[in-house]
């Protein structure tokens, strides 16, 4: 597949953070709107505000964070199906991407129409799932900060020695260096 210009990678990543941050932010303030139902405020004003907001900036921001991250993914060197971590990260933003339109949008536009008719039950909905997602959005957050568990090894390892010793321990063109510099460790010990 073909890789982006440095530019392009960019751009992608900017669109990618903002698209993420706006995610969170987004379900940070339906948290904070279930919250402030639970604690008595007006459910003729926080619900229905709940329901426009998961409705016009909180399902299409998840739609938009995976698009984004998917060509992420695919267009750069780190690929689907390189490093671990990008895995997790997508099947993490994939499940979620499937709760929110399926379960989360329907359900908190129901209770945006109910309001103050609303039981306890669609009440507790709306803080439940935004503290999950956001737990999950936390997590996301640290695997792209921290990148723990290296590639996903696709080859058998060759005898004599590990799946990088074809490149001599390099990084092949256009991938993101190895955790800690580009030789293996075994070979930073023998020097």
């Amino acid at each position: 597949m073909r890789r982006l210009s440095p530019a392009g990678r960019k751009a992608l990543l900017t669109a990618h953070l903002v698209t993420s941050l706006g995610w969170l932010g987004a379900d940070l303030t339906l948290l904070a709107l279930g919250l402030a139902g639970l604690r008595g405020a007006d459910p003729e004003v926080v619900y229905p505000a709940a329901a426009l907001l998961v409705t016009w900036l909180f399902a299409p921001l998840s739609v938009a964070v995976w698009l984004v991250g998917t060509a992420s993914a695919l267009l750069t060197p780190w690929g689907l199906l390189r490093w671990r971590w990008v895995l997790v990260k997508f099947a993490l933003t994939t499940v979620m991407l499937g709760l929110v339109l399926l379960l989360l949008t329907p359900r908190i536009r129901h209770l945006g129409v109910l309001a103050g008719a609303a039981d306890a039950h669609l009440r507790v909905d709306l803080v439940v799932a935004p503290a999950v997602s956001t737990t999950l959005l936390l997590i996301a957050t640290v695997l792209s900060t921290h990148k723990p568990w290296g590639r996903i090894e696709r080859d058998p390892v060759r005898p004599g020695g590990p799946r990088a010793s074809r490149r001599g321990g390099r990084p092949g063109p256009g991938e993101p260096p190895e955790p800690g510099g580009t030789r293996s460790r075994a070979a930073a010990r023998a020097r």
